[in-house]
């Protein structure tokens, strides 16, 4: 028994004889430059598979006829490329820190290096333009807590501040209240005394009583004068450049609780020379002594 074959009254075109509410599909091949891309991508990929690596294994993959690897590449130009600095890189580790400025090639080399190893590892901290944030210091200044020459900026870089490495720096502001070593007046006061070495305080009898305490209870860190001492990374708290931030509330906080922010020892996570670089760079900004 045939089927008759219905068309489309408009356009002529044969009907799959599906319809729905009056409209029906019609039944249009697809047009043929579309077919060909399609059989195009079909013999492409299959030729890729071919050459390429493409199919995944239980512990390996498919290499191809090619053995690319872009890890391999990538593996291969970063050999390739620490070859090439490898006589430099030596050099920035022989020479003195001082030394390494007097010869242009290599204190260019050692800046272009440390200011890539300063995006990568101190930036998440010190700011891509090493501005500093609320805890983690400005490094364009010359504001520096324990030192800004480039033998000290190294040292601080390589073991850090109150890290967990042998070497490292340790400085501790304590906690004066939470220790019970200051009543909540006396910390109010000493607050008043601190804020007003930079600038005018309105109640001059709190910043009177302060002042004996900062003598009794900070002087022996910060000194007699507040201008701050490198032995214990303790700040200067007259120059109205402040780590955590100059509103009242956080100098009283900072007072009652105290502050134990660490700096990562870099020894054991970048080489020596990397570590030099940043050295010389972070000197280089602007506030290097």
């Amino acid at each position: 028994m045939s089927k008759e074959v219905e068309k489309d009254d408009v356009t002529g075109t044969e009907t799959t004889g599906h319809e729905w509410d009056g409209i029906k599909e019609l039944d249009t091949p697809m047009p043929r430059w579309w077919l060909w891309t399609m059989y195009g991508t079909i013999i492409w990929s299959i030729g890729y598979w071919i050459v390429m690596p493409a199919w995944p294994l239980v512990s390996s993959y498919t290499e191809g006829f090619l053995g690319y690897s872009s890890r391999g590449a990538l593996e291969q130009e970063l050999e390739e490329a620490n070859e090439a600095q490898a006589g430099d890189r030596a050099a920035l580790v022989t020479t003195e820190l001082e030394d390494i400025k007097n010869n242009d090639q290599l204190y260019q080399f050692a800046l272009r290096g440390g200011k890539s190893a300063f995006a990568v590892n101190c930036s998440q901290c010190h700011g891509s333009g090493a501005a500093g944030a609320p805890g983690f210091p400005n490094l364009n200044d010359d504001d520096w807590l324990w030192g800004g020459s480039v033998d000290q900026i190294y040292e601080t870089i390589k073991y850090g501040i109150r890290s967990d490495h042998d070497d490292t720096r340790i400085g501790e502001m304590p906690a004066f209240l939470t220790n019970e070593m200051l009543d909540r007046s006396q910390i109010n006061d000493v607050t008043e005394y601190v804020l007003s070495l930079s600038d005018t305080r309105e109640d001059k009898e709190a910043v009177a009583r302060g002042e004996v305490v900062f003598q009794e209870n900070c002087a022996s860190c910060h000194g007699e004068n507040a201008k701050g001492n490198r032995e214990f990374g303790a700040p200067n708290l007259t120059d109205a450049i402040w780590f955590y931030g100059k509103d009242k509330d956080v100098i009283l906080r900072t007072i009652s609780r105290g502050r134990n922010n660490v700096m990562p020892a870099w020894v054991d996570r970048l080489d020596d020379a990397t570590i030099r670089q940043l050295a010389l760079y972070v000197h280089s900004l602007g506030g290097g002594e």
